[in-house]
């Protein structure tokens, strides 16, 4: 569902055209509404289809932005809106990282899509995420291995809006049916862990990071 956090959220998009499919993801909608934990089914673009309420408060806080909120399309929210890492925490190397490895092999396997072509040309005008597309994500995959790459079973750090939840970790679990497969879609359903304390190492890491730098490419050196 295209719906700004906070706000009304309308019918699933894209629309298939059978009715028959129309009315599976009417009630997979209502299945969705469900689950206690953030969930989403996306496009192989990452464009959202369906999302449910958890999902919505999950990334309540964040600001407007003209393409990048994340109930319209979640890989453009990782990579381009400012406030992704106020929600995605450790935003670089937990879920930045492989966002791009994951949009390296949509492009692949579907190099003419418009909408892929689209983030790739916005990838380029960003100087930084340009270098870390084209330089760090290779690097990154070579020292974490492939297996980091994988969504599912993924266990990634968030920082959620209700206090009840805090700083915590989710583990991401794909559970896409057949159905939702056979259209082109795959759900995620990020399963919240009770809130953890940070350790030193933790806030260290986060002390010396700078707002804007992914720090698989190094800081340009003044001259």
């Amino acid at each position: 569902m295209a719906y700004q956090a906070g706000g009304p959220r309308p019918q699933p998009r894209p629309v298939p055209e059978s009715l028959e499919a129309q009315a599976y993801l009417q009630d997979y909608a209502a299945l969705l509404e469900s689950v206690p934990f953030p969930s989403v089914v996306v496009d192989h673009r990452w464009d959202v289809v369906l999302a449910n309420g958890a999902f919505e408060t999950l990334f309540r806080g964040v600001g407007p932005h003209p393409t990048a909120m994340p109930g319209d399309n979640f890989l453009r929210f990782v990579l381009f809106h400012p406030d992704a890492g106020t929600v995605l925490a450790e935003h670089e190397s937990s879920w930045c990282l492989p966002m791009l490895a994951h949009f390296s092999a949509a492009v692949e396997r579907h190099g003419h899509d418009h909408g892929l072509q689209s983030i790739l040309r916005d990838i380029a005008q960003d100087p930084i995420m340009d270098a870390a597309y084209r330089h760090g994500l290779p690097h990154w995959i070579r020292s974490v291995g492939p297996d980091a790459v994988e969504h599912d079973g993924a266990v990634r750090p968030l920082l959620h809006p209700d206090p009840r939840w805090g700083r915590t970790d989710c583990r991401i679990v794909g559970e896409t049916p057949k159905t939702l497969e056979d259209m082109g879609y795959t759900r995620l359903t990020l399963v919240l862990r009770e809130a953890r304390r940070p350790t030193a190492a933790r806030r260290a890491g986060r002390a010396r990071r700078t707002a804007g730098h992914l720090s698989v490419v190094p800081p340009a050196v003044e001259a």
